[in-house]
């Protein structure tokens, strides 16, 4: 049956998720996956929405197969990641934002969905530039952490976009975050700048970023193979922010 089947029980208060849906610069994924490393999370959700693939990951050194999506959990820290192998296909995106934020507004779960928006400059230095939209009250998460708003009008597209239109027809509180990023290459440095500059005062949680910049290249290696994949699939795979044409 569609949804999301509980694997391990963990407790949550007033928790947020952090989604991490491959997109532009993988900047959602490399974030998402620091955070399970960094605090050591615990698998305790296999996502079956509808949407996914039916295909069952392996990982090095293990014999149990898991879902290519899952949910991984910090009660102590009140966190929630969303952690996926693969894209969500275009066609079937609409059914999965719905089963997602079903669950969210369910479990009282405030979202952060994460997407790049493609920038030429995405591989220079500096800090890359992140702002922040939302649904519902939202707005007020952002004003109080100061996370400035967009620059000109845009669109968030593919299955980030799909579960920020969906929180919004559920009038229900959720988070935009976007960043740019490199839209050729995995992009640990955009990632950073969303981790610190938005998701750590989002979510009250100190995090140690050290080890993006340390393994840059590591990452940088390790994530091409799905980078390529994002960029030879369709447009509404791959979760991404853009201009809106004539808004210039």
């Amino acid at each position: 049956m569609a949804g999301i089947t509980t694997i391990t029980e963990l407790s949550f208060e007033d928790p947020t998720l952090i989604e991490g849906l491959p997109g532009v610069g993988l900047v959602g994924k490399i974030a998402a996956d620091h955070l399970i490393d960094t605090f050591d999370m615990t698998y305790f959700g296999a996502v079956r929405c509808e949407g996914l693939a039916p295909v069952a990951v392996y990982h090095e050194d293990e014999s149990t197969v898991k879902p290519p999506v899952r949910l991984y959990g910090d009660p102590e820290r009140e966190l929630v990641v969303l952690h996926s192998d693969v894209p969500i296909t275009g066609e079937r995106r609409e059914e999965f934002a719905a089963c997602l934020v079903g669950w969210l507004e369910h479990n009282g779960v405030l979202g952060v969905f994460l997407s790049g928006l493609p920038h030429s400059e995405g591989d220079k230095s500096g800090t890359p530039g992140t702002f922040g939209v939302a649904t519902g009250g939202a707005t007020d998460v952002l004003e109080d952490h100061e996370i400035a708003t967009p620059n000109q009008t845009g669109v968030v597209s593919g299955p980030t976009g799909a579960l920020l239109h969906e929180a919004m027809a559920h009038e229900m509180d959720a988070i935009g975050l976007v960043v740019e990023a490199n839209p050729q290459f995995p992009d640990p440095r955009a990632a950073r700048a969303l981790l610190e500059e938005a998701i750590g005062p989002i979510s009250g949680v100190e995090i140690d970023t050290s080890a993006l910049d340390e393994q840059a290249e590591e990452i940088r290696s390790a994530r091409q193979r799905l980078a390529k994949r994002m960029q030879q699939s369709p447009t509404e795979e791959s979760s991404q922010a853009q201009p809106l044409p004539g808004f210039q």
